[in-house]
């Protein structure tokens, strides 16, 4: 179902990924700097979640701003929360790359404000923990300060992510946490020897596992 999100004098261009069955929960999904919402990873795992019983709703915003793509991320969140043709007791932030940054932003936005408690969770993509060749300089902050359950799903060999980097960060979480590695992946999710299906099944199970533990934990 594509919609038109306001946002400011524009719009945001997204599109409802819409389960068969009863529904309670939802993914926010968002793009990295390049690109869009039909970018295949997250066309792939939108409707793989759908198809599993959770509401995806992907959207582009073209902003190169980490504050720019956080507010319209924010935006995004506040339409989906009010929605009277999908109501959701809750709802998962997700992105690749840029947009994981933007989400992490946001989550702290919202519980500064005290206003977190339809946000459950958190997914990285590709989360760009530094700049190629500038590990001296991690983005960590927003990171280390949430509370909710977060997911990583980066490449064993992301020139954005180290590995040592980022299992160093997440130790110093306070956030209930998980990091799956890709093996030999790259920034875009890449592996040589390996097809994009493959790869895209792997990042898909993983994150529908994740979101599926950390939803029955909510109603126990």
């Amino acid at each position: 179902v594509k919609v038109k999100i306001p946002f400011g004098n524009k719009h945001l261009d997204a599109i409802f990924s819409v389960p068969a069955k009863t529904f309670t929960h939802g993914v926010i999904l968002t793009h990295g700097a390049g690109g869009d919402m039909n970018f295949p990873q997250l066309v792939s795992l939108a409707a793989y979640v759908a198809s599993h019983g959770v509401l995806c709703l992907r959207f582009t915003c073209k902003g190169l701003n980490v504050a720019y793509r956080a507010r319209a991320y924010k935006t995004v969140v506040e339409y989906l929360k009010l929605s009277d043709e999908y109501k959701l007791s809750g709802v998962f932030l997700a992105g690749r790359s840029m947009g994981s940054r933007a989400a992490a932003s946001v989550i702290r936005q919202l519980s500064q404000d005290g206003d977190d408690d339809f946000i459950q969770g958190l997914v990285c993509l590709s989360y760009p923990l530094h700049r190629p060749k500038l590990q001296s300089k991690l983005r960590d902050e927003d990171l280390l300060f949430l509370r909710c359950p977060v997911l990583f799903v980066s490449g064993s060999a992301d020139e954005m992510c180290e590995k040592h980097l980022l299992e160093d960060v997440v130790r110093k979480m306070k956030a209930p946490q998980k990091i799956h590695w890709i093996d030999k992946a790259n920034h875009g999710m890449a592996v040589k020897g390996r097809t994009t299906d493959s790869i895209m099944e792997e990042i898909n199970t993983q994150v529908f596992s994740w979101l599926t533990e950390n939803i029955e934990l909510e109603h126990k």
